[in-house]
């Protein structure tokens, strides 16, 4: 350039506005789409026609790049209901700012940062997949995903059974004792106590109201404790007849108002007084089994045989 003359400077470009008029030129890239771009500078100087000259520069305007996420549960297993911390860490290689979201496959995912909540309610056992998502101010994306386990919820606790029944209308004399109609249900008992080797039987004595007396009669003395010997007594035969350990059989009394004792299977984590309520422990240092004895020979029969021995008159 001639120093003795003013030189003027211009510019311009394809898809870009230069805005100088000096010998250098600055670009605004910020609205510019990814791509090649051309810029043209033209200088001249001096009097029409006057001399000039042009020039050109290229740039190029990159693609951001996108973020990338990746998010973990903590914890990672969880029981049915519990909920489950994800945290997502989101990287733009440019420091765009970015945004968060989050979709789970079962249970409830809510949060808006970079931590949210997954709640198990309502979810089945097995596995939730967690999808992180991270969203730059371009427009994009990048996800990531993290898995939580939710066990299987317990089995339910077992229940109580409730097994044969036991009559004791039979024999007025012994009104507590265990006769051989008995034998089939408490064989059958304890057949149920030897399949089941970790469950307790429940053995439960009822005693119905004592009729009135005929008319003219004197009121029969009223037996104590009669629905608790009834039980201790089937608990006896139970451990002498059929083995099972004592310490198996809880012996109880009932609030039926029959002649009966009630025979129970009691599971392992079975509660036997949340399932069948109302009866109450017996005492058994306070009442002792009876032994199983057969009824002495009738008075009559005795006198019948001297008879007969002697030739009196029958």
């Amino acid at each position: 350039l001639n120093p003795k003359k003013v030189a003027t400077y211009s510019w311009s470009g394809q898809g870009v506005t230069v805005n100088s008029t000096t010998n250098t030129a600055n670009i605004d890239t910020g609205s510019l789409q990814p791509g090649n771009y051309t810029v043209t500078g033209h200088v001249s100087e001096g009097n029409k026609p006057g001399q000039a000259a042009d020039c050109t520069a290229q740039f190029t305007v990159k693609q951001f790049e996108p973020p990338t996420v990746s998010c973990v549960a903590n914890p990672s297993t969880v029981n049915p209901g519990d909920s489950s911390t994800i945290t997502a860490t989101g990287v733009s290689p440019q420091n765009r700012p970015l945004t968060y979201s989050y979709t789970a496959s079962s249970g409830t995912v809510s949060g808006t940062g970079n931590t949210a909540t997954l709640s198990t309610t309502g979810a089945p056992a097995g596995t939730v997949t967690v999808t992180c998502t991270v969203t730059d101010d371009k427009g994009q994306t990048a996800s990531g995903t993290t898995t939580v386990t939710i066990n299987a919820p317990p089995p339910p606790p077992a229940k109580t059974q409730q097994l044969c029944t036991i009559t004791f209308d039979h024999d007025k004399k012994r009104p507590a004792r265990v006769d051989n109609d008995a034998k089939g249900c408490l064989d059958d008992v304890a057949l149920n106590a030897q399949r089941s080797t970790d469950a307790s039987l429940v053995v439960v004595g009822n005693a119905a109201p004592q009729p009135p007396a005929p008319k003219g009669r004197r009121q029969p003395k009223e037996i104590p404790n009669l629905a608790a010997q009834r039980a201790v007594n089937t608990k006896a035969y139970l451990v002498t007849e059929k083995g099972i350990d004592a310490s198996r059989i809880s012996v109880r009394t009932g609030t039926t108002g029959t002649n009966e004792v009630d025979n129970y299977l009691v599971p392992a984590g079975a509660n036997f007084e949340n399932d069948f309520p109302g009866s109450t422990a017996v005492d058994e240092s306070q009442v002792k089994p009876q032994e199983r004895k057969a009824l002495p020979e009738r008075h009559h029969a005795t006198r019948h045989a001297k008879a007969k021995a002697t030739g009196a008159p029958q």
